[in-house]
């Protein structure tokens, strides 16, 4: 009973790419409000690695979870859903 444990993935926007081998991935989801029952957007921003600093401001990127390679960065970016627009 040997199963592989799923890791969590989620798809965001690189909003930068400053940082040597990380990157910051802007990542929302809509929500609704618990009292007025409206539907809002409620975003996160993650540090996630990028080895070879491929990934730019504007693309949008699939991020998996993995273990803490830096004090803040325990995510890295798996696959590029879209480029940015070239600035």
């Amino acid at each position: 009973m040997s199963e592989a444990k799923l890791k969590r993935t989620l798809s965001g926007t690189v909003v930068s790419d400053k940082m040597d081998k990380t990157v910051t991935v802007l990542v929302e989801r809509k929500v609704k409000h618990p009292l007025l029952g409206k539907i809002i957007r409620v975003s996160k921003k993650y540090h996630a690695h990028d080895e070879a600093n491929e990934f730019h401001t504007g693309d949008l990127v699939t991020i998996e979870e993995c273990r803490p390679l830096a004090k803040t960065k325990s995510w890295r970016v798996s696959k590029l859903l879209g480029k940015g627009a070239a600035i």
